[in-house]
């Protein structure tokens, strides 16, 4: 795919000073900016490569390695996908979304890194505590979760994506206890709990004097306010919606490939730059996803894409169960192998059961993945870029007319 005729960067070198002086952005989000503007420029400095074959020359500049930056996920998802390989289990895997109604959300845009992470804890503990219930799976399970704070149109839309093997370990840890391959665990089921641990969680927050109230919401920082908002959201239905299961271990591949590494808006979604006005794709998800176009003036497409900048040091990809961080290798080692005693007992009674893929399709979509390599001479495509140079950090706004810049395609 050829590259935008613009990108992000181009919004905000053209109209970032005006937006600077109408919305003062927080510190946080004033470095994103200058992340994305410099990314890949001669002020980053970089290298001056050359082809061992046909002697094509290039700049390769450096990435910002922001990770709001939308340069910079190509290569950082080949890599993560590259770790993920490893932990992938040959069972079909699910898909749950957990979401806040939207009278909460402002709240959580005020108070990022509280909500976002009481947003984390009710979902996970939701998911475990109801798969561990014998009248559900009555197992131990495992899944990572990723939240995303956007809608198409770049909206505030708090929400957590959580990637589920379908199955778990049972309590005494002798058994693959095997969901439904329809079927997890009861939406209505999932929706009740999490709204319950949700608001639960979200007054122990208030209580413990750790929400801030600003502007249009200060009015909740009076306890009987907050409680009649806290009661009105009890009563509202939760959205937690199940997306049909995919099936193992190339299809989760390809799926987190396109999804864990996202940023609020790609510049392959920019459509024009003119008279202070952005136009953008979006999808309508209401109308059967149909292909949509936005127009928003400038300072406001800035706005709403510094919505979505999270809190410095901020976890958005987290894991739980038999996948959290301190026992994930045993007890993988340990799900391998009730696998495989249920699988062998399936196909003693189906002799059709189908094998998981082999490594080589995880290797192809990984390759696929991470666009193409910046070591490979791009003019003869058999040749090995070479550093010849290594140029630093200037104010320099445009590269030497003679070499032509080049870096990966945005993500």
């Amino acid at each position: 795919m050829s590259a935008p005729e613009f990108e992000l960067a181009d919004i905000f070198r053209r109209h970032g000073p005006s937006f600077l002086e109408s919305h003062p952005p927080s510190a946080a989000q004033r470095r994103v900016m200058r992340a994305i503007q410099q990314c890949r420029t001669a002020e980053l400095g970089g290298h001056v490569d050359q082809c061992d074959s046909c002697g094509h020359k290039r700049i390769s500049y450096n990435s910002c390695r922001n990770r709001h930056c939308p340069k910079c996920q190509s290569l950082e998802r080949a890599r993560w996908l590259d770790q993920r390989q490893s932990e992938l289990l040959s069972v079909h895997y699910f898909h749950v979304v957990f979401t806040v109604p939207s009278e909460l959300a402002g709240l959580l845009l005020q108070n990022r890194k509280v909500g976002y992470n009481i947003l984390f804890r009710a979902t996970a503990e939701t998911l475990l505590r109801i798969a561990a219930d014998p009248k559900h799976l009555g197992a131990r399970i495992g899944f990572l979760a990723i939240l995303h704070t956007w809608g198409q149109t770049l909206l505030h839309h708090p929400h957590i994506h959580c990637v589920i093997p379908g199955g778990g370990i049972s309590p005494d840890n002798t058994q693959w206890i095997s969901c439904s391959n329809r079927f997890f665990l009861p939406v209505r089921v999932l929706s009740r709990l999490f709204r319950r641990l949700f608001l639960d969680y979200l007054n122990d927050a208030f209580k413990a004097g750790r929400l801030e109230f600003h502007g249009t919401l200060a009015h909740l920082s009076d306890p009987a306010i907050f409680a009649r908002l806290l009661a009105k959201s009890r009563r509202k239905k939760w959205v937690v919606y199940a997306k049909r299961p995919f099936g193992g271990p190339p299809q989760v591949l390809a799926y987190l490939g396109r999804y864990t590494h996202r940023v609020a808006i790609s510049n392959r979604r920019l459509l024009s730059l003119e008279t202070a006005k952005v136009a953008f794709t979006w999808k309508d998800y209401r109308i059967g996803n149909a292909n949509r176009t936005m127009s928003l003036d400038a300072t406001e497409f800035i706005r709403r894409f510094l919505l979505h900048v999270l809190p410095s040091g901020f976890v958005r990809i987290r894991y739980y169960g038999f996948l959290s961080n301190a026992n994930r290798r045993q007890n993988l080692d340990l799900c391998r192998r009730l696998i495989a005693v249920a699988n062998e007992s399936l196909a003693q009674q189906s002799p059709l059961i189908q094998q998981p893929p082999p490594d080589q399709y995880l290797r192809t979509e990984y390759d696929h993945l991470t666009a193409r390599s910046p070591d490979i001479c791009p003019l003869c495509h058999h040749g090995r870029m070479l550093i010849l140079d290594v140029l630093k950090p200037t104010s320099l706004s445009h590269p030497p007319s003679q070499i032509k810049p080049e870096g990966l395609d945005s993500s």
